[in-house]
């Protein structure tokens, strides 16, 4: 789960991995204007953005309590055992859909692995303990040979085999990493300690990429730019539970499904 940063006292806002997606796949429904292109294959795309964390959805429903805060595991802290299930879980989801879903899907884990295929510094296969990492290593050579196989498939058609070329399917890629950190703006940190912050490599479709910057406004809003998205302003909200850490050995699970889920509305808005 992602679990919201909150004010001194106040609950954090427990978000599941596949309600996260669902967040970016509305933003991902109203990208493209006169400067961006909308994506192709458009409902493919969309697809794949919104159902990108599907995986996560048996390891978030064991609602495993976290022995450090007494909240729900955090995205960042989900036991090693636990992220290799579900990143080889959302692939094998994506492709029932459809083989270019299953393609962007395993290049998003196989990306997290190894610094989003040059996007990120930051190589998280190199941080992996000992004791994990043939398990990882082998669940991403898994993805490789899933990657090839879906290339083949896809290449065989001609319908389908002008996505699969490079520049084609990096920008789908890339924009599968903006909405998917776009999401994380809003989702890991609470409304009060929202600053400034910018996005690298967001592909105009066009054959460039590039740095978009949100801010917040007045009246609750964000001000994004460049503006991508196809109106002057786009709202769209993530659902979750606000959630107080308890104390261990409280049956924290009836606790949390017992809790309603509550909405988070966020606008975006053109400068």
């Amino acid at each position: 789960m992602i679990i919201q940063t909150s004010a001194e006292g106040k609950p954090n806002f427990a978000i599941e991995q596949k309600d996260h997606a669902r967040t970016s796949g509305q933003l991902a429904k109203h990208f493209g204007n006169a400067n961006f292109n909308a994506p192709t294959p458009k409902e493919l795309v969309i697809y794949i953005i919104e159902h990108h964390d599907e995986g996560w959805e048996s390891i978030d429903a064991l609602v495993e309590q976290s022995p450090t805060t007494g909240l729900p595991h955090h995205l960042t802290q989900t036991p090693l055992p636990y992220l290799i299930q579900t990143s080889k879980a959302s692939p094998d989801f994506n492709e029932k859909h459809h083989a270019y879903c299953g393609l962007l899907s395993s290049m998003h884990t196989y990306g997290l692995f190894n610094g989003r295929y040059g996007l990120s510094d930051f190589i998280f296969i190199d941080k992996i303990s000992a004791e994990h990492k043939s398990a990882a290593d082998a669940m991403l050579a898994y993805e490789l040979a899933r990657q090839a196989r879906l290339k083949a498939e896809l290449g065989a058609d001609s319908t389908t085999s002008a996505w699969i070329q490079e520049e084609a399917l990096f920008n789908n890629y890339k924009l599968l990493q903006f909405f998917d950190t776009l999401s994380l703006y809003f989702h890991t940190t609470h409304k009060e300690a929202r600053k400034e912050a910018t996005f690298l490599n967001a592909p105009d479709g066009k054959g460039s990429n590039e740095t978009l910057t949100i801010s917040p406004v007045e009246n609750e809003a964000y001000v994004l730019s460049p503006w991508c998205f196809e109106s002057d302003s786009v709202e769209v909200f993530a659902e979750g539970r606000y959630i107080n850490p308890q104390p261990q050995g409280a049956d924290f699970k009836s606790i949390f499904e017992s809790t309603s889920k509550e909405k988070q509305i966020y606008k975006l808005v053109k400068g």
